[in-house]
């Protein structure tokens, strides 16, 4: 079996460290809007600029600096704005601080099946972070794209000669890493991150009517995998 591994909440943490840039972005706004507004409006120029920018830091932090300019009027200063690139840095600079048990499970897994790292974003940065995780060596292949969607994972798996029933893609997003992988064939397992990016967000009768196994922490799924497959 060929399995999947997300990296981004699933392998190590991520979000935790973008929502808490935001809230720090909400405060060097504050001048003009409240928290709650400026983060809205962050999120929807995240949004606006997706097919413009793609997912990652890089993309989030063009966002951050047209949001402070579009909530000041413009009158956002230079200070202010040089401190949002720097926030930018920071979440760029960040080192892989790895989920828990993620080296032994990924040790446990490997002795029985065969494991890639399919992850969404920036094709620099991920690959940094997948070289300064330490993981690298427990994988297969790595592939960095730009859309996880079924005919990319189709693209994916006919590329590597994986039939589809032969795949299953790990992961904290169900509309990134799940249900495109079980409507091309394949399957799916959700193991959530506490925290959750708006963009992944699901609603619960299109998560019921794609249903697929979640488990509490990465920690259960060699036990998991090995009844399951």
């Amino acid at each position: 079996m060929i399995i999947g591994f997300d990296a981004d909440d699933t392998l190590w943490h991520n979000e935790d460290g973008f929502q808490a840039t935001t809230r720090t972005f909400e405060g060097l706004l504050g001048s003009w809007a409240d928290p709650d507004e400026v983060g809205n409006r962050l999120f929807a120029i995240e949004k606006r600029n997706m097919n413009r920018y793609g997912y990652g830091v890089k993309a989030f932090t063009l966002s951050m600096i047209e949001a402070a300019l579009d909530i000041s009027d413009g009158n956002i200063d230079t200070a202010n704005l040089q401190m949002i690139i720097e926030l930018g840095h920071h979440l760029l600079d960040r080192p892989a601080e790895l989920i828990d048990d993620v080296v032994t499970v990924l040790e446990e897994v490997g002795r029985e099946h065969t494991l890639m790292i399919i992850t969404k974003g920036d094709l620099y940065h991920q690959l940094a972070r997948i070289d300064s995780s330490g993981l690298k060596d427990h994988f297969w292949r790595t592939e960095v794209v730009a859309h996880k969607d079924p005919a990319t994972y189709s693209q994916l798996l006919s590329l590597h000669g994986v039939l589809p029933r032969e795949f299953v893609m790990i992961g904290n997003s169900l509309p990134s890493d799940v249900f495109p992988v079980i409507e091309i064939g394949g399957r799916g397992i959700h193991i959530p991150y506490p925290v959750t990016w708006a963009m992944e967000h699901v609603d619960p009768d299109v998560a019921h009517f794609h249903s697929a196994p979640t488990l509490n922490s990465l920690a259960e799924l060699p036990a998991f995998l090995a009844d399951w497959v």
